[in-house]
């Protein structure tokens, strides 16, 4: 789930509150290069609150192609993480530079400049961000038409972290590196069977610990597919709804676990590890 310190709508407190009136006993905050909320959430709880894990998702990509990959249950105060979140922090700065500067060169779309001071204070702006802005000032209808029209034109960098980094650091961190939506690459790619496992084959040689295998984008047959692969992997399962508040249609606890009988072992073992760790606050 996503916040208003990333590319969410909720902040950390509207979260905590749409989480308990939802009844979810687990949750994880997984803001896009930040480990802000892990330091925050924390401070809020109080008897009767749900178990909280510290989390956040790293934009990663190598010659292969793109991927997320989710930090949980790492320490708030690891250096590791907070030096790899500050280094994902100022690419994600020099992209939204880039951006702006491709959007007026190829399109002669520029924003007033109190519009764009705006965005560079924020904690981690985003496509999204932009998207709303073009909407706001009558270049695209949509935010989805701005992102696919106009910003997924811009040809991708060569600044980016790579996944064995993400993925050693957050190991060092404390913490338990999981391939978030894994069926879903760049744009409308989608990895499946071979080209799934041999994705998989890399990512855990580096150390990747499990697959986010329930997740609201996905089908049932995707589901089973990543199912099989963390059996064939031994890699631990984690659920996720990639809620953005009103960013994406997507609410919060809408994972497709409601479509299985009873919890998952690669579910009950991951938290099981997760609240060892210094990361998981009953």
């Amino acid at each position: 789930m996503h916040t208003t310190i990333s590319d969410g709508t909720y902040t950390p407190e509207e979260m905590l509150r749409i989480v308990q009136e939802a009844g979810i006993e687990v949750f994880s905050i997984t803001d896009h290069d930040s480990v802000k909320a892990a330091g925050i959430i924390p401070g809020l709880l109080e008897e009767g609150s749900p178990a909280f894990i510290s989390g956040a998702e790293l934009s990663c990509r190598d010659e292969y192609g793109k991927y997320h990959i989710l930090g949980y249950a790492y320490d708030p105060d690891s250096e590791a993480i907070g030096e790899l979140v500050d280094h994902s922090h100022g690419m994600r700065m020099i992209k939204l530079n880039k951006r702006l500067d491709f959007l007026r060169e190829e399109f002669g779309i520029t924003f007033p400049e109190e519009e764009v001071k705006k965005l560079t204070e924020m904690e981690n702006p985003g496509k999204p961000h932009i998207g709303n802005l073009m909407v706001r000032y009558g270049f695209a209808k949509t935010k989805e038409e701005a992102i696919r029209d106009y910003l997924n034109k811009m040809k991708a960098t060569n600044e980016y972290i790579r996944p064995e980094t993400a993925i050693s650091c957050i190991l060092r961190g404390g913490g338990i590196p999981v391939l978030a939506h894994p069926s879903y690459g760049s744009g409308d790619e989608l990895i499946l069977g071979d080209e799934m496992d041999e994705r998989l084959s890399r990512l855990t040689d580096f150390g990747l610990m499990g697959v986010e295998a329930f997740y609201s984008g996905f089908t049932k047959k995707i589901r089973e597919e990543m199912l099989d692969f963390a059996e064939k992997y031994d890699l631990y399962v984690t659920a996720g709804s990639d809620c953005h508040g009103k960013n994406k249609l997507i609410e919060v606890g809408d994972t497709g676990l409601d479509e299985v009988e009873g919890m998952p072992a690669r579910i009950t073992a991951f938290l099981k590890d997760a609240f060892s760790r210094k990361g998981g606050v009953r």
